[in-house]
């Protein structure tokens, strides 16, 4: 199956399916990222505080794979917003993750523990010198994307945001739409939340297709960028085969209309957390 790229604000393109591996374990983070790769995932997104970039590294050089064919995301970690730990934790990332990051984001703006706006403008040295070849941010809200308007040169390239039936997210999606910022869908099923619902359990059945297959068609027939996580090689080829059907418009705004605004992670507003 062909996975649809999505072109950047900067030219870049990234598949608009990938894998995740938030949560998996360093000692079977290298294993899975081996499977999602066979499957023929090409786009990978880890992250500085999920503690396996080496291993996702590791797993990219084991694949035989050239570099250049794999996108690959991560993350920088909330302890390092100060410039100059962003600089240098940015170069580390990139090292362990092939000699560069195909997207760097700042994972959290953290905006009541320090200022975003420096730690951004450290992310735009990291592109202008080649260690990320597109920068974005994650968890941004419209006024933090609104500050970064004013305050620097370089418009993020992408937004990973929380993103599924029961966050549809609409008016955040239509900024970056407007703003050309792309939005990635993290944890696109709500944690497995959506998957018992009457509504898509319904759409299931209909189109012969699993719920979790349902709610990633829906996320990219909306054009959003999804990289569902599992260690289970079924599931990891389920949710690559999401590509020889189509949900109706009816089915679309049946699927939208769930939304309930519920979060299952954190209020970006008020998110301080800081690794010890």
């Amino acid at each position: 199956m062909t996975v649809p790229n999505i072109t950047l604000n900067d030219g870049k393109t990234i598949p608009q399916l990938g894998f995740g591996v938030y949560q998996i374990e360093p000692e079977n983070t290298k294993e899975a990222t081996l499977t999602a790769l066979e499957v023929g995932y090409r786009h990978i997104d880890t992250a500085e505080m999920y503690g396996n970039e080496k291993e996702v590294g590791e797993a990219i050089t084991e694949s035989g794979i050239d570099r250049s064919e794999i996108f690959v995301t991560s993350k920088l970690n909330n302890g390092f917003h100060d410039p100059e730990a962003a600089l240098e934790n940015g170069k580390k990332s990139a090292d362990l993750l092939g000699g560069y990051t195909d997207l760097f984001l700042i994972h959290w703006p953290l905006p009541t523990v320090s200022d975003f706006v420096p730690t951004w403008q450290a992310m735009e040295e990291l592109y202008r010198g080649g260690t990320a070849r597109s920068i974005g941010v994650s968890n941004f809200q419209t006024h933090h994307l609104n500050r970064l308007a004013s305050e620097t040169t370089i418009t993020p390239a992408v937004n990973q945001i929380e993103v599924h039936p029961y966050l549809v997210q609409e008016e955040l999606r239509a900024y970056g739409r407007e703003h050309g910022i792309a939005t990635e869908a993290w944890s696109p099923i709500a944690q497995g939340l959506v998957l018992d619902d009457e509504t898509i359990t319904r759409i299931a059945g209909n189109t012969g297709k699993t719920p979790a297959q349902v709610v990633l068609r829906w996320h990219i027939q909306r054009g959003d960028i999804v990289f569902p996580k599992s260690v289970t090689r079924s599931r990891v080829e389920e949710n690559f085969a999401i590509f020889d059907f189509e949900l109706s418009d009816d089915d679309m705004t049946a699927i939208t209309s769930l939304d309930k605004g519920h979060r299952t992670g954190p209020d970006p507003d008020t998110f301080d957390y800081i690794p010890a």
